[in-house]
Order: C-alpha cells, then structure tokens, then sequence
C-alpha cells in the first residue's frame, strides 16, 4: 500500500525537521521538506502530494524580515494558479482568527497554531482526509442524483410522457410556478425533481414538505420558520421551509389539503416574494421556484369554498397532468423491467429474468388503480414469491387476474385465458378459478370449496399442486 505524502514548508530548519520526523513516525505516512515558497511550489508541482503543511510567514532568501517577506497567501494564490489539488494546513506562531479566516476563504482546509504537538498534527491530517472523503462522496451523491432525474433515466417512453418531458424541458430554467396533477403513484414528484435537477437551480436545495402530513398549527411554523419566543414552546430561532430552499425549489405535495389561512400567506409569498417568520416583525426576502402537486380537483375544491380561487389562478399558471398508467400501457413493459432490475440488487439470491407472457398479459391488462406505485409493490412482491426465473401468474395478486370484458360492469370478476386452447389451459384455468374464488371469500377456504363446488379436501390438494399460498 503506497504512503500518503506529506510536504511540509517552513524557513525554520528545526521546525522542518521536527514536523518531518513527526511525519516518519506516523504510519502511512512519508514527508518531504521545503524551505521556502519557491522551492515548495517547485516540489508541489511534480509531485502528488496529500497534504501540504504551509508556514504562514515565508521570508525570501537572505531576508530575515517577516513583514518583507512573503506569505501563506502567496502560496496558496499560486497553488490555485497552478492547479495544486492537496490539502493545504496553514502553521504560524501567531494564533490569530483573523489569519485563520483568511486562509480558509483562500482554499486552506486548516490552520495550526504553533508549536504543533504530534497528536494535533494526527489529528489534523485525520480530518482534513475525512473532510475531503465527504465532499467526493456529497459531489457524487450529487452526480447520482442528477443523473437519476434525468429525462433519459425516467422510465416512460409512452407519446403522453414524451410531451411532458418535452414541456419540462421548456420551462425548466424559468421562475414560474408549476402544477403538477394526476391520480395517486402516477410520478408526480418524480416529474417535479426533473424538473428541478434539469434546472438552472439544480444545486441548490430541492425541499418537499407534504401540505396534507403536517398538523395546522405547526405548518405555518414548517414553512415559515419562526423567532425564539412565538410561542410556548419556540425556545429558540427556526429557519422555515422557505429559507431552506432559498435559490432552490420547494415542492409543496397535496397542496389542496393547505388550510385556509396559510393560503393567505402563500399567496403573499408568490406575490412579494417574501416570508414573514411566525412571531417576526420583520419580513425576509426569498427566491424560491415553487412546485406544486394535488391528486385533487382544485377547481372543484374553489367552488366547494375550500381553495382560494385568487391561489388558485395565481399557481395554475402552468399545469402538467401526468395520465395515470392504464393510458399509457407503453410504459407498463419498461417500468416491469426496470424493477425487477432494482429488486434483483435488493432480494438475494433472487435473479429473475423477466416475465411470463401470460403473467405480463394479465400486467397489461389491468387497470392500475395504484398506478406506478402499485406496479411496483406488485413486482417486489412477485420477486420474493417466485420460485422460477421468470415472473408466473401464480406469482401475482389474486386481484390482478380478473380481466373487465365490453359492457362489463364495474365490480364483476368475469376473465377469459390468454389462449383459447382447452387443453394447453386446463390447468392454468382451474388456478385462476381458485385464486378468484379465494379472493371473494377472503381466503376462507371452506367457502370457497363451496363457490367452486368441490370438497374441502381437492382444494387443499389443488392449492398445494399450484403452489397457491394465503
């Protein structure tokens, strides 16, 4: 395993060799000395080091004048100059915040104040390389994330998501507000992250708050933020929502559960542009794109008396209607796929390759009430159920099989197999029958013998003979 390398450049001999030994001793570890900022930046440039331990005050050759001489800030101007990527600690003798503030502003991950022992210096080395470890881990979250959101990585290709994306695509970039609306697990805050992380505003904060999940009397508080002392339990000072999300986007689901007297204050949010935290005299300015979502009919819940028509027409400046998934059954292959792609990394030893034509028939078939979101709790659950490298109808719910026929009535179970052949179908007809019938009665097995018209016994057996398991 190869050392970390440690520079150190400091114009005292003793102090150079005192920290280079220091260096030595720790494991991992291999120092090289420098005596003044020439030399250093000399070294610095052909060499890939980890740290680099800068003297504050560097006099030049012959110069015993420190006030003459150059500094830290010399060093690090050229270090950023010249692309110099290690982590650079700032030592001097003076301990002053000033000098500290200075040199952090300027790039410096930390400063020491001298004489530096052997464990502060340990410790220092410790942090900084923690410290770099989290920020490559936040920039690849951050890159994770992005790529996540990104149009190409959202799993539709149906005509109808192709049109949305191509309106996200349009006003990505601009300050209006957007609706978002559709039934329940159609993707709706899925949509509004692309939206926000194909922006100009995608590094900075995306903040969701769910207006229907959070008591009244602490929403106002949640989004607002208050000062110490607004009330009986305000023992000190709260950012909100909005100052959270400032530069950002703040995504406000179910916006048609929001009380009628935070729809006041929201609405003199979208005109002002500014908060007013609870308790507060004073008012903060904010730039906040806002998303909002409902699966409810805002204009029917304006003329019930319940949403503010003034809000209503203030956030209905754009509207994207995401279709549920029964009008978009392009999708429903893809989305299949890509489940049991992210279930198979989730449930071990599980590697299922994919679907059976008659179980993806009955997929295809069904009308997804759920949506998305119920698309995919039927995978996971297909995924831990099966005992075979594809996905069979046995595996799915016994709800999904029922298929509706023309001029049905909601409610009745009446199916017809996917083949019409008596003989390939026997049996996969019989585990149908069985499955409805145990679904009508709840799973009571006496029962359903009953509906079926056999014994007790012959179910039992045909239930264990299809794998069929309450």
């Amino acid at each position: 395993m190869s050392k970390k390398r440690v520079l150190i450049i400091d114009d005292e001999y003793e102090i150079r060799s005192l920290l280079g030994n220091y260096i030595q001793r720790m494991n991992g570890y291999e120092p090289s000395l420098a005596k003044d900022l020439e030399e250093g930046i000399a070294l610095a440039k052909n060499n890939n080091f980890t740290h680099i331990l800068c003297d504050y005050y560097l006099t030049p050759k012959g110069n015993g004048n420190e006030i003459d001489g150059q500094t830290a800030i010399d060093f690090l101007q050229q270090a950023k100059a010249t692309g110099i990527s290690s982590n650079i600690i700032i030592m001097s003798g003076k301990a002053e915040v000033d000098m500290a503030v200075e040199v952090t502003k300027m790039g410096a991950v930390d400063y020491l104040a001298k004489p530096i022992t052997y464990a502060q210096l340990e410790f220092a080395l410790r942090r900084a390389e923690e410290r770099e470890k989290l920020y490559k881990e936040n920039v690849q979250l951050k890159q994770q994330v992005e790529e996540k959101y990104a149009f190409s990585n959202i799993i539709a290709r149906s005509p109808q998501m192709e049109r949305i994306f191509g309106v996200v695509e349009k006003v990505k970039d601009y300050k209006t507000t957007v609706l978002v609306t559709g039934e329940s697990g159609t993707g709706k805050e899925l949509v509004s992250r692309a939206l926000h992380f194909n922006s100009i505003r995608k590094h900075a904060p995306f903040v969701a708050v769910n207006c229907g999940g959070i008591p009244e009397n602490l929403l106002e508080s949640e989004l607002f933020g208050h000062v110490k002392g607004a009330f009986t339990d305000a023992v000190r000072s709260k950012r909100g929502l909005f100052e959270e999300a400032q530069g950002g986007t703040l995504f406000l689901d179910e916006i048609g559960e929001l009380p009628l007297s935070l729809q006041v204050k929201l609405l003199r949010v979208l005109q002002e542009h500014e908060i007013r935290p609870v308790g507060d005299t004073k008012t903060i300015k904010v730039d906040v794109r806002i998303v909002a979502a409902t699966a409810r009919d805002l204009g029917e819940l304006v003329r019930k008396g319940r949403f503010r028509e003034d809000l209503y027409y203030r956030i209905h400046v754009l509207t994207i209607v995401i279709p549920p998934l029964r009008e978009r059954k392009e999708d429903i292959r893809l989305l299949v796929d890509h489940f049991i792609e992210k279930y198979n990394k989730v449930i071990e030893p599980k590697k299922v390759k994919g679907v059976s034509p008659e179980a993806m028939q009955v997929l295809m078939n069904y009308k997804w009430p759920g949506n998305v979101r119920e698309l995919e709790n039927v995978i996971e659950r297909a995924l831990v159920l099966t005992e075979h490298e594809t996905i069979q109808l046995e595996d799915l719910p016994v709800n999904l099989h029922s298929i509706e026929m023309p001029g049905q009535k909601d409610g009745e179970n009446e199916f017809i197999p996917e083949s019409l052949s008596i003989k390939k179908n026997a049996k996969k007809m019989e585990s149908r029958l069985i499955s409805i019938a145990l679904a009508k009665t709840n799973g009571n097995k006496t029962q359903a013998a009953q509906l079926l018209e056999i014994s007790l016994p012959a179910l039992l057996y045909k239930m264990k003979e299809y794998g069929i398991n309450l």
